[in-house]
C-alpha cells in the first residue's frame, strides 16, 4: 500500500467515542499523534527580560532571537566572546547564551572573564555547543556555567533551560547565587 493510500485509510477511520475536543486534536488524532504538545503551561521571564546571545554563526543568532523575540525578549547579539564581554559589562543583561567555539577566545575562557568580572559575575549563562562531548557540559559547570545545550536544540528545550533559572519575580538568576541566598536565609531563621 503507498503512503497516500495509507493516510487515506486513517483519515477514513471513523471517530472514537472519546472525540476530540477541538479542530486541532481531531486532526492530531486521525494522524495518530497526541493530542496536545504541552503538557503545561510555559513559566516566561517577564517582558522585557534582555539575553545576550554569543555565537559565531548567523543562523543559530537568528534562530535564538526569533525564540526569544518571540516570547517578549529583548536581545543582543554578538559574533565574537571579545564582543559579547564587552556588551555584557555594558549593558548587563538578564541572562547569556554563549557557544564554546568561538574565533579567537572561546566560550571556557570568555566565560572565566564573565566570572572574574563583578559586573558580570552573577548573569545566568547558559553555555551552547555542537559537540557531542559530554566533559564540555562537566568543564562549563565547573568554570561556572548554569546550564548547557547542544545544537541542534529546540524551542521547548530553550525555554525549558530559561524556566529552570527563574526567581520568584520571573527573572533569570544564577543557580550558585539562588542556593547561596536559600542557605543564608535558612541559617539566619535558625
Amino acid at each position: 500500500m503507498g503512503l497516500f493510500d495509507q493516510l487515506k485509510s486513517i483519515l477514513a477511520k471513523s471517530p472514537s467515542p472519546q472525540a476530540p475536543s477541538a479542530p486541532a486534536d481531531a486532526i492530531s488524532a486521525s494522524l495518530g499523534q497526541p493530542p496536545e504538545r504541552r503538557v503545561r503551561d510555559r513559566q516566561n521571564a517577564r517582558p522585557g527580560t534582555s539575553a545576550l546571545i554569543v555565537d559565531d554563526s548567523p543562523t543559530i543568532v537568528a534562530a535564538l532571537r526569533k525564540m526569544l523575540n518571540s516570547a517578549g525578549y529583548v536581545t543582543l547579539e554578538a559574533l565574537t566572546a571579545e564582543e559579547g564581554i564587552e556588551i555584557a559589562r555594558d549593558l548587563t543583561p538578564d541572562i547569556i547564551f554563549l557557544d564554546i567555539v568561538l574565533p579567537g577566545m572561546n566560550g571556557f575562557a570568555a566565560l572565566r572573564t564573565l566570572r572574574r568580572d563583578p559586573l558580570t559575575k552573577d548573569i545566568p549563562v547558559i553555555m551552547i555547543s555542537g559537540n557531542e562531548q559530554a566533559t564540555e557540559q562537566f568543564f562549563g559547570t565547573r568554570i561556572g556555567a548554569d546550564d548547557f545545550m547542544k545544537k541542534p536544540f529546540s524551542r521547548l528545550e530553550v525555554f525549558a533551560r530559561i524556566e529552570r533559572l527563574l526567581d520568584a519575580d520571573m527573572v533569570p538568576r544564577r543557580l550558585a547565587a539562588a542556593t547561596a541566598q536559600v542557605e543564608a536565609t535558612s541559617v539566619s531563621n535558625a
